[in-house]
């Protein structure tokens, strides 16, 4: 049975949660979205999320939500974490952090979407070797969920080009996210998984990463601090 389903990328702040708001719902029904997963790490102010924003989400139509680095950012998250199936923090933070790391969403056809997040270890605070993790965590979940998508939340791409590799054949879908900037290396790898190394952004376009244009340039140029506000 065919599935279609949409991934977004980091959803930054007010204008990323307007877009969702705006037009979520309207692309659900023109292309018949069966499950809509969505990186939501950014999504309060630029660096976390709360509990009023994740349900928020879920209204616009958002089906499984990924974390990544900034999961804790907004502690008030963690109970939420604790208790909801339909959000993950990354899969490889040490066993002691809040909550999971998969979650399987059940679509409206029947057939069941398992989400994977994951984060990396090159030029970012190194959680567990995601490759090992995932090792042991992707064959109780190929039994229970029909389909299995990993977001891997990394700078290098090197780091995700090798994940995609390692995870051919094994998933259906493995796409990154991180670095707000969407790439032009879409592919089917040689044992047939989906691939991409990012799937950018949802926030302001004239921006940088989402954060204001001026503060940011301020900074590179002076070495100064200045404090990176929403676009």
């Amino acid at each position: 049975m065919k599935l279609n389903i949409l991934c977004i990328g980091d959803i930054v702040g007010r204008p990323g949660r307007r877009i969702i708001a705006d037009k979520l719902k309207t692309l659900v029904k023109e292309y018949c979205i069966d499950c809509v997963i969505a990186n939501a790490e950014n999504a309060a102010g630029g660096s976390g999320l709360t509990p009023q924003i994740y349900n928020k989400l879920l209204r616009y139509g958002v089906n499984l939500i990924t974390l990544g680095d900034h999961t804790y950012r907004k502690r008030d998250i963690i109970p939420t974490l604790e208790t909801a199936d339909n959000i993950v923090r990354p899969a490889n933070f040490p066993a002691s952090a809040a909550r999971r790391g998969a979650a399987i969403y059940k679509t409206g056809k029947g057939p069941t979407v398992a989400v994977v997040a994951l984060i990396g270890r090159l030029f970012m605070k190194p959680g567990d070797c995601p490759y090992n993790l995932i090792d042991r965590i992707l064959p109780p979940l190929q039994q229970q969920a029909d389909v299995v998508v990993v977001d891997f939340h990394a700078e290098a791409t090197s780091e995700k080009i090798a994940m995609g590799y390692h995870l051919d054949g094994r998933v259906s879908l493995c796409f990154g996210t991180h670095t707000h900037v969407v790439t032009a290396d879409e592919r089917i790898l040689p044992k047939g998984t989906a691939y991409i190394t990012d799937i950018g952004m949802t926030g302001a376009h004239d921006s940088i990463l989402g954060r204001g244009v001026e503060n940011v340039l301020k900074s590179f140029r002076t070495q100064m601090p200045f404090p990176f506000e929403i676009a």
